[in-house]
């Protein structure tokens, strides 16, 4: 238990069966709002705006999540400066700004800070375990110099790389959560969520999960995956999920990064705030007890989750004061046919429409089929060069004619 006056640690939290909400999808939201540039997806923001991530971390604590995680996605030095990508700030302090602007906010209310990693360019790359391992650590003494509350490997392809992520995180004593971005299909070297999570766990991950890719249903679907894998192979763990805000049916093994609409049109795909409450009550139906989200997750998504899982949490976000319970609030409109819009069986049953005549329900994805050890995902320092975007322009033709 906790000493009077110190917050309860993540782990002892989840042990006690309580509700953790993460928090949303930085990169994006900063994106739309003119702070994190579409292609490189790296978080100078932290040093260069902190104004903008601040603000992001209030509305989202102020949304009901519990984690304030450290906008560090992509902050490793080999990502940082790669393909022709510049910056005024290094990835330390990148780090360092990132992790300040985390703990000013939640030291705010009830919420923890967690340290995060994400996938190398260097594991693309096929460089040593040795090299992928040395990035990884020099983001962590960063993390541990700040003292974050925990710690989070997140957004890997493949579950080899997550391994070597969580045993160098592991190294701290601080708790490790590790998520994947794959679906029921696996990694993309085909080892199923099951495999993945149970060797997640032996790498020393307490808490797993799912992150990023794919939709909440396919989320839940694949969580419900490992935690059958981990139990299967007698082992303990903690469940959590953050997937994206948009719906991807239509999606394969890649995820929504395979979709046309990738990453520029995909708003007509966005989850409504029932559909999120949907999602929440799913989630925890599944023994998954650290719910959040990831792209395109704002804080009226993050606070639909707090909503719907008010009950078990003991309490709803201060962010429901401006919200009407499952549109409650319309009856103070003053037309009479939106005030009969004030209920809950209206917006359950709702099925929003796009208004888009002439656009299809679902897309098709690319599906290039490559993956680590393939030259086109090699990766450089140098700038892409026109003559090699030339040879993608004519491949990607070729793949939409054929």
């Amino acid at each position: 238990m906790a000493p009077a006056g110190q917050k309860k640690g993540v782990l002892e939290r989840l042990d006690a069966g309580e509700v953790v909400i993460g928090d949303g999808g930085f990169v994006f939201a900063l994106e739309k709002r003119g702070y994190v540039k579409a292609g490189p997806w790296t978080p100078e923001a932290a040093a260069e705006h902190p104004e903008a991530v601040r603000q992001l971390h209030r509305e989202f604590l102020r949304a009901g999540a519990n984690v304030m995680q450290t906008f560090t996605f992509y902050a490793s030095d080999d990502k940082l400066d790669n393909r022709g990508n510049t910056q005024r700030f290094t990835g330390q302090q990148i780090n360092e700004a990132a992790c300040d602007l985390a703990r000013e906010v939640a030291s705010e209310g009830d919420a923890l800070v967690a340290g995060g990693v994400s996938q190398t360019p260097s594991y693309l790359s096929c460089k040593s375990e040795q090299d992928v391992k040395a990035i990884f650590k020099k983001q962590l003494d960063v993390f541990v110099q700040k003292n974050v509350d925990f710690l989070i490997a997140e957004y890997f392809e493949h579950v080899e790389e997550a391994e070597w992520a969580v045993q160098v995180l592991k190294t701290t004593g601080k708790p490790v959560a590790a998520t994947l971005c794959i679906g029921p299909e696996g990694d993309l070297n085909r080892v199923s969520p099951g495999d993945c999570a149970v060797r997640l766990v032996k790498a020393g991950a307490q808490i797993v999960g799912i992150n990023c890719h794919f939709d909440p249903e396919t989320c839940v679907k694949t969580v419900k995956l490992m935690k059958e894998g981990v139990e299967k192979a007698g082992l303990k763990a903690h469940y959590m999920s953050q997937p994206l805000a948009y719906h991807t049916p239509d999606c394969n093994r890649q995820g929504f990064i395979d979709l046309p609409e990738f990453p520029f049109s995909l708003e007509p795909r966005i989850l409504t705030r029932w559909d999120m409450q949907k999602y929440a009550r799913e989630a925890y139906n599944a023994g998954i007890r650290y719910i959040g989200g990831c792209c395109g997750f704002e804080p009226y998504h993050i606070r639909a989750l707090s909503e719907e899982l008010a009950a078990e949490r003991g309490f709803l976000p201060a962010g429901s004061e401006k919200h009407g319970n499952w549109g409650s609030g319309l009856d103070m409109h003053t037309k009479p046919w939106v005030r009969a819009r004030a209920r809950r069986d209206y917006w359950e049953k709702l099925k929003p429409a796009s208004g888009r005549p002439l656009c299809p329900s679902m897309s098709t994805p690319d599906g290039w089929g490559i993956t680590k050890g393939h030259a086109d995902l090699m990766q450089q320092k140098e700038a892409t060069s026109q003559e090699q975007l030339k040879v993608l322009f004519n491949k990607a033709d070729k793949n939409h004619s054929s």
